[in-house]
């Protein structure tokens, strides 16, 4: 258990600094091409993705499907606002 997270924190480690190349590569290098910007604009896109997720039911505080329906149905229901008279 103890190398699989090793391999993982070296892995990590490593793609961090190949992301950090590429991004400092591309602001003071007045040469970087198209792999620096792909390296660069692919490890922001994972960084935005939502990995640390879990299913919705077991998330804490989740609620349940069809609350929106449940709500837009019961808007009508219920005393209707006071509307000032118009005449």
């Amino acid at each position: 258990m103890a190398s699989a997270r090793t391999a993982r924190r070296a892995a990590a480690l490593g793609l961090g600094v190949l992301w950090w190349w590429a991004v400092l590569r591309l602001a003071l290098e007045p040469g970087a091409g198209v792999l620096e910007g792909a390296v660069a604009v692919g490890g922001w896109g994972l960084s935005v993705l939502p990995v640390h997720c879990v299913p919705r039911r077991r998330a804490a505080g989740a609620l349940g499907a069809g609350r929106w329906r449940r709500a837009l149905r019961g808007a009508g229901r219920g005393p209707a606002p006071s509307r000032p008279d118009r005449r």
